[in-house]
């Protein structure tokens, strides 16, 4: 079977996610880009394609428009405003949600029937409202949710304690913004406990340091897409492989209504199933805590 991906919104992030699955041994086939500047990105199809013969994948990029949709396998939608210095990814709600709804719609009516996958912010509250436009099954509606600051979380540990961040294994999990945190009662290096080898105040800096991130590279170079990017060739290569690979992606919870990072195990059929974290009582408080101000923005686009 050919793997198609579409990608809508062909800016940094969408573009570092390209270049990065060209660079890896990928089981995509083909990835048709669409954004409102046809002309730049056919400059962009033309550089991605000179440099397949030094790629491990073979690879046909092409200009394209929502019609290319009906048949793909992946939707990536990466469209929308971007965060600016001083501005919280919720700040771009009004902006994103309208965006949103006419892309959303545009797939939509090509008859697509494949995966989503959202990287635009406020990414949980963006990843809940193509699952309420699209009416597509919960599972086959994804966000990358918090994989980027779980990644980031496994390399400032792994810095730290001098060992490779695939050993560490520690989730950040919630909300992708302010109110994300991390359950440090589950986290643990090879398998010993995180806080075995990391005195709290210690662990304080780091959560504080994970939440920051972005703020921080946004006030250095004006934007973050590397990091995001790799997190999507991640989350593609776990659904084309059918890997059913656990990643805190962004999952919809029936129960609360909404779309918040956990881990999930991902499969050919998006999302198989959520894992189940033996958090403490303070940690479900916590978790509770982003779950709320993930509604709140969420009850803030009532249309």
């Amino acid at each position: 079977m050919k793997n198609k991906i579409v990608l809508i919104g062909c800016g940094n992030v969408g573009m570092s996610y390209v270049y990065a699955l060209l660079n890896q041994k990928t089981n995509v086939h083909e990835v048709v880009l669409i954004d409102k500047d046809e002309k730049r990105i056919a400059g962009e199809v033309l550089d991605l394609s000179h440099a397949l013969a030094f790629s491990p994948s073979k690879i046909v990029f092409k200009v394209g428009s929502y019609d290319d949709c009906k048949d793909a396998t992946i939707v990536v939608i990466a469209a929308g405003a971007n965060q600016n210095p001083g501005e919280t990814r919720m700040d771009l709600i009004n902006k994103n949600a309208k965006i949103f709804k006419t892309i959303v719609n545009d797939v939509m009516n090509s008859g697509f029937s494949g995966i989503f996958l959202i990287a635009t912010n406020p990414l949980d509250v963006m990843t809940y409202l193509t699952f309420k436009y699209s009416k597509m099954p919960a599972s086959r509606v994804i966000g990358t949710g918090t994989t980027l600051d779980t990644a980031r979380l496994r390399y400032i540990i792994g810095d730290k304690l001098d060992v490779n961040p695939k050993n560490v294994h520690a989730y950040v999990i919630g909300e992708h913004g302010d109110s994300e945190f991390i359950p440090w009662s589950i986290a643990t290096v090879g398998a010993l406990r995180a806080k075995d080898y990391i005195p709290k105040e210690e662990l304080v800096k780091i959560e504080d340091r994970v939440r920051n991130s972005a703020y921080e590279i946004i006030n250095l170079k004006g934007a973050t897409y590397y990091g995001i990017g790799m997190c999507m060739v991640r989350i593609t290569n776990a659904i084309l492989g059918d890997e059913n690979t656990i990643m805190t992606v962004s999952t919809y919870d029936s129960k609360k209504n909404c779309y918040y990072g956990y881990p999930a195990v991902l499969n050919k059929d998006g999302i198989k199933c959520k894992t189940v974290l033996p958090l403490t009582t303070e940690e479900l408080d916590i978790l509770e805590n982003s779950i709320e101000v993930i509604k709140r923005a969420i009850a803030t686009q009532n249309d």
